[in-house]
């Protein structure tokens, strides 16, 4: 007789994984937003210095890093919520807010662990179209909040579209969601936008006590081989249920001293914020040169539309037969388009000789 599965795997989707892990050293990794830029020679040695001590459990309340990141943003460290990555918080948020007859609210196509939270709690997930700009419709999403929401998720910048919203909205649109629904403002790009400064939205966690932001190491920082991810949160209770539901030592010893070693470099977030707005300011030049249509960006890449005569998979295949490799719009939630990160300057010049090729 087979194994018998809860009923919960079968409507959990598989993440749409990148490939290319096992492809050669040569290859333009454009797929999965990650930093072209290696770590800092300063967090390599934190890194070595506290592999000498791995025969020992890491720190299971992230002490030292928590304060770290309470001096850097000025939120208390009880309101500091660690992660296996931001992704497992947002896992860790599921499992502690929503369960049957509860409802959660994301605008979509979106981050793709979203559709994850309501189909491992048993929750209904309502999601809700972007404007024609891309971009998150809050007006839509504030209609469709009832007593049973219990969670509502906004990117800002937006993954897998780029595109953000000022701060001054975001800001009346928490004011009007009830306070029994926990507001995430997954802010894992938020260096990158340059419509506000990226600490601007801290103040509001003062304000309301159902905000949480997360953010995350892995973008800016360089960081996404080690996954730490982080919550600031409006009140104490948010992270005290994150942790309640998750396992021990989340947050490995390596990884935490990596970011506390990176928070010490504020002056390297600025350079590499400045070289991805470069990439941004000339591929976006160049695809609309070759009549795409592109989403306005605030983050490290692109989300592009296709010709209609154009098909996405075939696109996407070749440049990956060139040795580059992009996201298709289909695996993210919207055929027809796709997302493409700013790797180095040789390497998006790579790409957009391949892509005018195929789409001229």
């Amino acid at each position: 007789m087979p194994l018998e599965f809860a009923e919960r795997i079968s409507r959990i989707p598989v993440y749409p994984v990148a490939g290319g892990y096992a492809l050669p050293d040569d290859v333009a990794l454009l797929a999965s937003n990650e930093s072209p830029d290696p770590p800092l020679p300063q967090v390599v040695e934190a890194i070595s210095r506290a592999a000498t001590n791995l025969n020992r459990y890491p720190d299971p309340s992230n002490a030292r890093l928590r304060g770290k990141l309470s001096d850097r943003y000025g939120v208390p460290a009880n309101r500091i919520a660690l992660g296996n990555g931001s992704v497992e918080l947002l896992l860790a948020a599921g499992e502690a807010l929503l369960e049957p007859g509860a409802e959660i609210v994301y605008a979509w196509p979106s981050f793709s662990v979203y559709p994850h939270l309501a189909a491992a709690s048993g929750a209904r997930a309502i999601t809700v179209d972007l404007d024609d700009t891309d971009t998150h419709d809050l007006d839509a999403m504030l209609a469709e909040i009832t007593v049973a929401t219990r969670m509502v998720i906004v990117c800002n910048p937006n993954n897998p579209t780029s595109t953000a919203l000022p701060l001054d909205r975001i800001a009346a649109f928490v004011e009007k969601v009830p306070p029994h629904v926990a507001v995430i403002l997954d802010e894992a790009y938020c260096e990158f936008n340059l419509l506000d400064d990226p600490d601007a939205s801290i103040p509001l966690l003062e304000q309301h006590p159902n905000l949480v932001l997360l953010r995350t190491f892995s973008k800016i920082y360089g960081l996404a081989g080690l996954r730490v991810g982080f919550a600031l949160a409006g009140s104490e209770r948010f992270a005290q249920a994150v942790n309640q539901v998750r396992q021990p030592f989340f947050c490995n010893s390596l990884a935490q001293a990596a970011a506390i070693e990176a928070l010490k470099h504020q002056d390297a977030v600025a350079e590499r914020v400045e070289r991805a707005i470069v990439a941004r300011v000339e591929l976006q030049s160049e695809l609309e040169g070759m009549g795409l249509r592109v989403a306005e960006s605030q983050a490290n890449f692109c989300w592009l539309h296709l010709p209609e005569n154009v098909a996405e998979s075939d696109v996407v295949s070749a440049l990956k037969d060139q040795g580059i490799l992009v996201r298709a719009g289909a695996a993210l939630g919207r055929e027809g388009a796709m997302r493409v990160t700013y790797g180095r300057p040789d390497e998006n010049a790579r790409f957009l000789r391949a892509l005018g090729e195929l789409v001229k």
